[in-house]
């Protein structure tokens, strides 16, 4: 169930890109932003095993499926609304960090509410108190849907649409026209897809079972990473704006592999002071990539055939990064009962990373608007 949703990130890329590319980002993210809130609340209803039995099953992974569909197409339209109306070239990193500012803020909220029902539902957290949380997000769909309802569709589209430069086949297109730059964007999120899938969903498990931690303590330690993440990325995009994307991505990359080893050093003291400083800290290396990487990753693709290739390249990388990952480091512990080989895997990874990087293109501050009018593919 779990891995579901990863998988189906990439396909809901696929169609919502076509048509993001097609009739415009706006529209195109109102359906998303329904298709992933409506499903999601959702869970908060699914009747539990004693009721309806393995259907239960069943329709979480059904939801799941819908939910990680909805996502796939989400994240390409929110950061090329933000990118296209940039009104200079000069602060595009920091503009498009904002829609990766959400991820973090999501998490924190999320691990917010989880906190506080499991306090104030108690024993009676497994039976009803979980499913709140969900239930309540249906408030920030309301919140997002009024937003996006009223914003304009980007004036770089709106241009596409007058020059009558619209791709008949996007996706078709971009994996024609682009396939260096779809392979290259999923590969530069190894190191921070991965690594950050095994700071905020490997240690609930490993810290529990391994550790003897409270999941109070694991819980407060999540709020705290994702308080401290979302704080870096708006700085990391702005600083990629002075001294270039890549520099800033790359920097994160080796700080994120050194810093792996430094976490579980931490974690293995058991002392719940320095899990709670290791777990606060976790998420500083990871978001310093996060920050530029939707202008790293936007900025490559020529504006008519953007939404689908930057989607389907940033959501692959859910499939070779982030949905393995707490699988991976689970064998990688269980196999060699030691978690140096996980630091490894980081380190894999930032090489993985920092060579794809290098390999993209580095647009700071230059003027890609021209792509409309040349036809660049």
């Amino acid at each position: 169930m779990y891995f579901i949703g990863f998988v189906a990130r990439p396909i809901g890329a696929a169609i919502f890109g076509h048509y993001g590319d097609r009739i415009g980002r706006k529209a195109t993210l109102i359906v998303t932003l329904l298709m992933t809130g409506i499903s999601t609340a959702a869970v908060g209803l699914v009747p539990g095993y004693a009721s309806i039995g393995i259907w239960g099953a069943v329709i979480l992974t059904l939801l799941r499926l819908i939910q990680g569909i909805g996502v796939g197409g989400e994240w390409g339209g929110s950061v090329l609304l933000a990118m296209e109306w940039a009104q200079t070239n000069k602060n595009r990193g920091f503009i498009c960090s904002w829609p990766q500012f959400g991820a973090p803020a999501g998490l924190f909220l999320a691990n917010v509410a989880v906190l506080f029902f499991s306090w104030y539902s108690g024993d009676q957290f497994l039976n009803w108190g979980w499913r709140i949380p969900f239930l309540i997000s249906i408030v920030m769909v309301a919140i997002g849907l009024w937003i996006r309802l009223g914003i304009l569709e980007t004036p770089v589209f709106q241009r596409i649409l007058a020059e009558n430069k619209v791709e008949r086949a996007p996706t078709i297109e971009v994996l024609r026209r682009q396939p260096r730059e779809v392979i290259l964007s999923a590969l530069v999120r190894m190191a921070e897809q991965g690594p950050a899938y095994v700071f905020n969903a490997f240690v609930l498990s490993y810290g529990t079972l391994v550790l003897g931690a409270s999941r109070n303590l694991l819980l407060t330690g999540l709020v705290a990473m994702t308080a401290l993440g979302f704080i870096t990325v708006p700085i990391a995009g702005a600083l990629s704006d002075r001294i270039g994307r890549r520099k800033v991505f790359i920097s994160g990359a080796v700080f994120v592999a050194a810093f792996t080893f430094v976490y579980f050093a931490l974690l293995n003291t058991k002392v719940p002071a320095l899990i709670f400083v290791a777990m606060a800290l976790s998420f500083v290396p990871v978001m310093t990539m996060y920050g530029p990487e939707a202008a790293l990753i936007a900025e490559a693709f020529t504006p008519r055939l953007r939404y689908s290739g930057s989607s389907i390249g940033y959501q692959l990388a859910s499939i070779i990064a982030g949905g393995p990952a707490p699988f991976i480091a689970t064998w990688l512990f269980s196999t060699f009962h030691s978690t140096f080989p996980i630091g490894l895997y980081a380190c894999v990874c930032a090489a993985i990373s920092i060579c794809a990087a290098l390999l993209l293109p580095d647009k700071t501050n230059k003027d890609i608007s021209h792509e409309v009018h040349y036809g660049n593919a």
